[in-house]
């Protein structure tokens, strides 16, 4: 399957071109038009019931879209509703990526697509909930974001604090931890910063540049300020 990221400036929508044959799974509604030899249906993946059950607590739609192409080759354009970026990921079957809420964009058909689940003090306190989604496989991932992508690529050995709204992917095999953002509790939320989640490295952590409780609050000023 060939494929191509567009307008990553703005709106990022991604063309994928399909060969007889070929089918690719993507978020519910991630369709935005596709040619007349393409269908669309819905599909709960491998998981069946159960693995629909996970993704939904994992942020996600119960129900995948599955295109396929089953009157010949054609092209499909897939977009996401935040006003962001979309990145392709390369997973080779070594180790699986772990997605945030809403990341999961489209994936190949040879992707599967589980949920996991965190600890006690990551599931209360990460702003992520308790099951993220877990993608495992060789084949292309498409995952979107709430601003641009940013690849964070940490050394062995190597510590990074990042601010867990802007969390989007990461390896399987990277762990975390969730900590206060300044040595006292006060000074934390005084910061605005809160909780953080400190990885270690080796590894590569995708980012997004915005986050979206900032942007409601942002948008919850504008509106006070226009009603006045």
């Amino acid at each position: 399957m060939k494929y191509e990221i567009m307008h990553q400036d703005a709106f990022s929508i991604v063309k994928c071109d399909m060969m007889p044959g070929e089918s690719l799974k993507a978020e519910s509604d991630a369709m935005v038009a596709m040619s007349g030899t393409l269908d669309v249906s819905a599909s709960m993946d491998d998981g069946g019931i159960w693995g629909g059950l996970k993704r939904s607590l994992a942020g996600e739609s119960f129900f995948l879209q599955r295109i396929t192409a089953a009157r010949g080759a054609g092209s499909v354009l897939l977009a996401h509703s935040a006003l962001g970026g979309i990145s392709d990921v390369a997973l080779d079957g070594s180790c699986g990526l772990v997605v945030q809420k809403n990341g999961f964009l489209a994936a190949e058909e040879t992707i599967e697509i589980d949920a996991s689940m965190q600890n006690l003090s990551q599931g209360l306190f990460s702003r992520k909930g308790f099951f993220l989604l877990k993608l495992q496989g060789k084949g292309i991932v498409f995952i979107s974001s709430f601003g641009a992508i940013h690849e964070l690529k940490i050394d062995e050995g190597e510590e990074v604090i990042i601010d867990n709204g802007h969390l989007v992917a990461w390896p399987d095999y990277m762990d975390y931890t969730i900590e206060k953002a300044s040595s006292g509790w006060l000074s934390s939320f005084a910061s605005g910063e809160g909780l953080v989640c400190r990885f270690r490295g080796p590894g590569t952590v995708l980012i997004q540049t915005r986050k979206p409780e900032s942007f409601s609050v942002w948008m919850k000023g504008l509106l006070k300020t226009a009603i006045k």
